[in-house]
């Protein structure tokens, strides 16, 4: 198995990558949004921003997780 970033041989200790480097570079990759798969909703839709609304109206009238 190769490191998914330099293609060097893999290290048990860092697997799949071969050092800490290539784990942290993998890591800035998903923190900056660089591995994404593809959507087919438009930006948006009324619906989705109707649906989303209804869930945050609802979860800030739930007092079940307030402290007394």
């Amino acid at each position: 198995m190769s490191c998914p970033i330099c293609h060097k041989p893999t290290q048990t200790t860092f697997r799949p990558f071969c050092s800490q480097r290539c784990a942290d570079v993998d890591l800035g990759r998903w923190f900056k949004g660089a591995y994404r798969t593809p959507s087919f909703r438009q930006d948006n839709d009324p619906a989705d921003l109707a649906e989303a609304e209804g869930k945050a109206i609802l979860s800030s009238h739930d007092t079940s997780h307030q402290q007394p």
